[in-house]
This record gives structure tokens, C-alpha cells and sequence, in this order.
């Protein structure tokens, strides 16, 4: 397997790596004694820190991801911002800090890598079967607050990998829900990217869109699956870092629901939950960051209203990380 980095480019110009999670260079792993000894790590060190230095203060509003995870306090941390975690520390490029490494680096930048390969994997095995079925049958992958979409480029990367006679031939669109543009903005170009000449996607037929959505208005989640005709494809919806975690129990459970109407039987949703735990909550006094953490129990229940019961639960430090298939 090769090590070669493909690039893409930002709204603002700046070349950055599109990550591969079958790459080496991108690809991380731990085992669940490793992952809990670094979390525990991380709750004491979060303990000893409360307040944040001016000094330090001052340093994070000069370095790219200081000033995403300034900003996000109280809100969320938007698509790019998320984006650059997910690169680490050795790909951030010529023009980041020494703070900007440490930061990709640190454990929640590693369980954030880790989190991507997770749902690329989910959404990957969940929508093979459905895929295989049918020759010809169109492929639509939904992203819900995705950013980039960088989990729904990953999983076509792996059934291509695995599977390369799977998607030859077919339409194949993935269409990402978001409120900010800059995100899908660099998601279509990285595509691009991954499409050229000896390139993991090279040859497959995959169209982008981007369309602004905020889940609060699931009317409108009913009219975008309407227009991308999704009741006919075999659809895999996503949400890495999106709905599951910042989304209210209602929001949660009036878009599983029009997910649930607008889509084909074999449909698959894969996100990622905010786990409540120690490590969240060390997290949360940290960044203070307005995630909301649940239980798994508390989930499953959301789910189960949506018409949807969780099929495979990963647990993270900080997350659950889940694929679920139709009640």
C-alpha cells in the first residue's frame, strides 16, 4: 500500500492533505487498554488546567486550530476546523505552529482520527450488501452536518479498495447537509483529487453537492432526499460529529424519522454520540465545546422513536460510534 498524499485547496487558497484513512500516513490505531490508560492521562491533566493562561490564550488566537477551538466555545466546532484534528500533527503543512502540532497531537485530536476511521468503516460495511444487490442501482451517500464529508469520500475508498468491480459503472453522489460552505467547498475538490489518474477513486462516476441545511427544519430534510431521489438509491447517511452530538432529542428524532420515510428498506445511518463519561466531561470543562452527552440506553431510545434500532456500537472515549438499520 502506498504512502503518496493527494492535496486539495480551501475557499482561501491553502493546500491541504486529503486524508485516506487506508493510508499510513493518515491511519491510526489503539488498542482498549491503550485508548483507556491515555483517557485517564487525559482526565488528570484536564484537572490540573482550568483556567487558560493569557499568555497561552493569546498563542491559540495565532495558530490555526487555537482560533477554531476558541471560537467554538459555547457553539460548535465548525467542518475545517474539525478537519485539520483529523490530519495530525505530521500533515498539517509548512505553515502551522508548534501549538497547531501539539493540538493535533493531543488525545481528543487522535480520538477524532480514530473517529473518522470508525465511520468510514461502518458506512463502508453497512452499505456493501445493498450495493451488491443490485448492479446498477445509483449510490447516494447523505452527510448530515459533515463538514468536508470527509467519512463519506473514506468509505467509498474502502469498498473500492476491497471491492473494485462494486462501483464501476454506477451514478454515485454524495450529497452533504451543512450550514457553512467553506467545508463542502474543500470536500468537492478533494474528491476531485481522489478521482484523478492512479488516485484510490480514479474512474468511478461521483458527483458533489452541497446543500445548506440546518437540522432543526426536517421539513426540509424531507425535500432534499425527495430531490436526490434516495428512495431508488442505496443510501448510506452519516452524521461524524454532527446531529447525534450537538442535536436536541426532538432534533434527533424528527430527522431519523424523515430518514426513515424517505429512504429505500436498506438504507443505513452511521454517526458518532457523544458518550457520557469521565472523559467528556473533563473535555467539556476544557474546550466547552456544547456537545450533548448520552448514554447508550438514552440513545438506543432516541433511535427507536425514529423508527431505527442501533445494528453495531463502537465505544470510544468520547463517543459511541454506531451504524443503524431500519426497525
Amino acid at each position: 500500500m502506498g504512502t503518496d498524499v493527494l492535496y486539495a485547496k480551501t475557499e482561501g487558497g491553502m493546500k491541504l492533505a486529503v486524508i485516506d484513512v487506508t493510508n499510513p500516513a493518515f491511519a491510526v490505531s489503539a488498542t482498549d487498554a491503550e485508548l483507556a490508560a491515555l483517557a485517564e492521562q487525559y482526565i488528570r491533566e484536564s484537572g490540573q488546567h482550568r483556567e487558560i493562561p493569557a499568555a497561552l490564550r493569546e498563542a491559540l488566537q495565532s495558530s490555526m486550530l487555537g482560533r477554531g477551538l476558541m471560537a467554538a466555545a459555547g457553539t460548535f466546532l465548525d467542518g475545517m476546523s474539525t478537519y485539520l484534528l483529523k490530519l495530525g500533527a505530521e500533515n498539517l503543512g509548512e505553515s502551522a505552529s508548534p501549538i497547531d502540532r501539539r493540538i493535533a497531537a493531543s488525545f481528543p485530536a487522535f480520538t477524532t482520527r480514530l473517529r473518522l476511521q470508525d465511520v468510514a468503516r461502518l458506512l463502508a460495511d453497512g452499505l456493501a450488501g445493498s450495493v451488491a444487490a443490485e448492479s446498477r442501482r445509483p449510490v447516494c451517500l447523505v452527510n448530515i452536518g459533515g463538514g468536508p464529508g470527509s467519512d463519506s469520500w473514506n468509505s467509498l475508498i474502502h469498498l473500492q479498495a476491497e471491492r473494485p468491480a462494486l462501483l464501476a459503472g454506477r451514478k454515485i453522489e454524495v450529497a452533504v447537509l451543512d450550514v457553512d460552505a467553506s467545508g463542502p467547498a474543500f470536500g468537492g475538490r478533494a474528491i476531485e483529487a481522489l478521482r484523478a489518474p492512479a488516485s484510490p477513486l480514479r474512474g468511478l462516476n461521483i458527483g458533489f453537492r452541497h446543500f445548506e441545511y440546518e437540522w432543526s427544519d426536517s421539513a426540509r430534510l424531507r425535500e432534499l432526499l425527495c430531490e436526490l431521489e434516495t428512495s431508488d438509491a442505496a443510501c448510506g447517511i452519516s452524521s461524524e460529529g454532527g446531529l447525534f452530538e450537538y442535536g436536541s432529542d426532538n432534533e434527533i428524532i424528527t430527522n431519523l424519522r424523515a430518514l426513515h420515510s424517505g429512504t429505500a428498506r436498506d438504507a443505513v445511518v452511521v454517526g458518532t454520540v457523544t458518550r457520557d463519561g469521565e472523559p467528556v466531561r473533563a473535555s467539556l470543562i476544557a474546550n466547552r465545546v456544547s456537545t450533548r452527552p448520552r448514554t447508550s440506553e438514552t440513545f438506543q431510545s432516541l433511535c427507536e422513536q425514529g423508527g431505527w434500532i442501533v445494528e453495531e456500537m463502537i465505544e470510544r472515549p468520547f463517543s459511541y460510534n454506531v451504524r443503524l438499520v431500519k426497525d
